[in-house]
């Protein structure tokens, strides 16, 4: 495992950072049961594995607190998050610092590294920064978390706007935002910023459905062709973004989604989920491989660097 700083946090941790929800859960949202979820999160300790993302809605805290039961709580890093709102509910502060009580009753621990808000839209964002940030703050002097970051709803915001107004916010220690090889415009709208203010970066919807499953790339690649918004041999190919897959390039497509996002400027923790042992072990090895060949990675920014919201679905137990 490769390990870096988080931003100003002056946290170090694995560039692979296991994220404990998505459509996988740790396999609970495959019907697997809470040893097998352990396990996994055992599994990623074992290949160097220290971030360890989850959040109330993830319904993965006890998993999470479970399996890091008997690890020295200095050897890792936990995050956790909270929502602003819940359907026309907005949270107020006193809501939001209960329920981080909570998760740390179910994660097992007196404090978590890092604390989010989550999924913030754009329109709530007034509400989270006049409302609820003042008792965060307060919060964390009683020690209960130790830096504070948010994360986007990219579902809902592929312009990025709300994390554009946050950067200039001197609060955040972390951000949680949406990249992936066909989603690039966190490079100019987001990392740049990050990077001259030293926020901690987490990047999340690297891979989900559109690069795991060969017929959803090919049906994404062909829909954009029809809308002329890629060339068209892009949808002609076999297999999909198979220029990428070449001696000296990437093993495959997921392999490629990894790598482009993992040495992006800018990035610090490349999140993934799973539920399966030998996937997992595959995914740290690519979060941890070179980066792409160079003109690979011109080709990536030249065919898709225009496009906005390209695989940024809600995963499938969100949606549900």
């Amino acid at each position: 495992m490769e390990y870096t700083v988080l931003g100003r946090t002056g946290l170090r941790v694995g560039v692979a950072g296991l994220g404990c929800g998505g459509s996988s859960q740790l396999g609970l949202g495959a019907g697997k049961d809470l040893a097998h979820a352990v396990s996994i999160i055992r599994r990623a300790l074992d290949l160097g594995v220290n971030y360890f993302d989850t959040a109330r809605l993830y319904r993965t805290e006890a998993v999470l607190g479970a399996a890091l039961k008997d690890v020295p709580r200095d050897a890792m890093v936990i995050s956790t998050k909270h929502a602003v709102q819940s359907g026309g509910h907005m949270y107020s502060g006193d809501e939001v610092v209960a329920a981080l009580h909570a998760s740390l009753k179910a994660l097992d621990t007196d404090h978590v590294d890092v604390f989010q808000l989550h999924g913030v839209a754009p329109a709530a964002y007034d509400h989270a920064v006049d409302e609820i940030v003042p008792a965060l703050l307060r919060e964390r002097e009683k020690g209960s978390f130790r830096f504070l970051g948010i994360s986007e709803t990219s579902p809902h915001d592929h312009h990025q706007t709300m994390l554009r107004r946050a950067v200039d916010d001197e609060f955040w220690d972390v951000m949680m935002l949406g990249i992936n090889m066909m989603a690039q415009n966190a490079r100019t709208e987001v990392l740049p910023f990050t990077q001259e203010n030293n926020i901690g970066t987490q990047a999340m919807f690297v891979v989900r459905a559109l690069f795991s499953a060969s017929d959803r790339l090919k049906r994404q690649l062909a829909e954009l062709a029809a809308a002329g918004d890629v060339p068209a041999w892009l949808a002609e190919e076999d297999t999909p973004l198979g220029l990428l897959i070449h001696e000296g390039g990437a093993a495959d497509i997921v392999d490629a989604a990894y790598r482009f996002v993992r040495h992006e400027p800018g990035i610090d923790v490349v999140l993934f989920g799973t539920g399966d042992p030998d996937h997992l072990a595959r995914n740290i090895a690519s979060i941890n491989a070179p980066p792409l060949p160079a003109a690979d990675v011109e080709k990536l920014h030249a065919l898709f660097g225009h496009l906005k919201g390209i695989g940024l679905e809600l995963p499938r137990s969100t949606a549900r």
